[in-house]
């Protein structure tokens, strides 16, 4: 142990954080930069609404299948290097849809980007129990969640005007050589607990104390074990947030989605008008994610129980997802920016899901849980777009809002009635 370690204690969790959080930005920009030039795509490669709708399923169907297999390498591979990896790759298959002038092209592209995307949101949460103690740990996956809402409240407006002066091929250009720089980035300023230079023993004590992983790993590679993997589907209340993360997850998609030609194909809004409408809800959002994350942590400091603590935000928030379906009955564009700004205000609630693989989770596949949890939560983003697509194939969006809404009472009832006490699943092995 250095002196400096001695001398005084440090925050650099909160650095990591902060990496984490960019790395977060940067991941949605190259998800929903697509949504975004959706219009100008379909019309200047001639493409139909189910045609869309496979273009933004395919990302998901990837994203999904590799779940599992993602969440197993993060438990086994140093998440500085797989991270810059990841990043590097998926950023240049967004710069390289800019290129394109075929739909299956497009569509492998889109694809290609959810194969090397698909670790991220596992290694995330990995690395976040790796670094936090759990009287914070829902603040900081609150945290680098809202990276998703805030930085795409400012995208929005900020890519429609870059599509505006460079078009749909320059902003998928830019949005991927971002991402290459970010990944430099990464590499550059992320280490382990275990790993990092600077950190001091009375921060690595803290983190150690409040159940974070900041214990040196061991020199021999642990070898994958089928029955770890099975170990992964036997228990009812992980099966309770995998659906609930789906069914959160669903409402998040078609904002990410669907939702920018919702404003402007169904509604008649001016496309620029439309980025900067868009950015409303994604502020709201933003707003509730912090507002669950910091509140959650507050109740288990003043003693209320896991259940108490950890659900509420989340179940209020799916409540008010549910005013989605209001926008139906309304041709008010300020009715319809209200209704959908409550509902992704209740999404963002409901998105410190991630807290709950953290907290019940078996340490050792803490990964592999989380795989299995994005994997399921992933499907959403498989079958919602290309649901959406089929629904409004005649022109008419209100049975799409109608789906969602429903989608969102399932995942209300999933985590009150299936997922039962927030307690960490303990392995007869461990």
């Amino acid at each position: 142990m250095s002196f400096s370690k001695t001398l005084k204690s440090t925050k650099k969790r909160y650095n990591i954080l902060a990496l984490i959080f960019g790395t977060v930005v940067i991941n949605y920009l190259d998800r929903t930069n697509i949504s975004v030039a959706a219009s100008a795509i379909s019309e200047s490669l001639d493409l139909t609404t189910v045609q869309m709708g496979s273009i933004f399923s395919v990302f998901g169907i990837a994203y999904a299948a590799l779940q599992i297999p993602g969440g197993i390498i993060v438990d086994k591979v140093r998440l500085r290097f797989l991270y810059a990896f990841m990043l590097f790759l998926w950023s240049v298959a967004t710069l390289f849809q800019g290129f394109v002038h075929s739909f299956k092209i497009l569509l492998g592209l889109r694809a290609s980007i959810g194969v090397f995307e698909a670790p991220s949101y596992p290694a995330n949460n990995a690395i976040v129990t790796k670094w936090f103690p759990e009287t914070e740990r829902a603040s900081a996956i609150a945290i680098y969640t809202s990276g998703q809402f805030i930085g795409l409240a400012f995208l929005f407006p900020a890519l429609t005007l870059i599509q505006d002066k460079v078009g749909w091929r320059g902003l998928l250009i830019i949005s991927g050589i971002i991402g290459i720089i970010w990944a430099f980035v990464w590499y550059a300023f992320y280490r382990d607990p275990d790993q990092h230079k600077t950190v001091s023993q009375e921060e690595l004590n803290l983190i150690k104390a409040g159940g974070g992983f900041s214990k040196k790993q061991k020199k021999t590679k642990e070898k994958f074990n089928w029955s770890d993997f099975f170990e992964a589907f036997k228990y009812r209340k992980l099966w309770g947030i995998y659906l609930g993360q789906f069914c959160m997850g669903s409402m998040s998609i078609f904002f990410l989605t669907w939702f920018p030609t919702y404003l402007v194909e169904y509604r008649g809004l001016d496309f620029i008008k439309s980025g900067f409408l868009a950015s409303i809800p994604f502020l709201a959002a933003f707003c509730g994610v912090l507002l669950a994350g910091f509140s959650s942590d507050y109740f288990v400091k003043k003693g209320k129980t896991p259940e108490f603590a950890r659900k509420t935000p989340v179940l209020i928030g799916l409540s008010l997802s549910t005013t989605i379906i209001a926008a139906n009955f309304t041709d008010s564009t300020f009715l319809i920016i209200l209704f959908l700004t409550i509902a992704f205000f209740g999404n963002g609630l409901a998105s410190i899901m991630w807290v709950f693989v953290s907290l019940i989770a078996p340490k050792r596949i803490i990964g592999l849980v989380g795989g299995v949890f994005n994997l399921i939560g992933g499907l959403s983003a498989v079958i919602v777009p290309f649901v959406i697509g089929v629904l409004v194939e005649d022109g008419d969006f209100s049975p799409a809002l109608f789906f969602i809404g429903a989608l969102t009472v399932i995942g209300f009832l999933s985590l009150l009635l299936v997922v039962g006490k927030v307690k960490r699943i303990e392995l007869k092995e461990d």
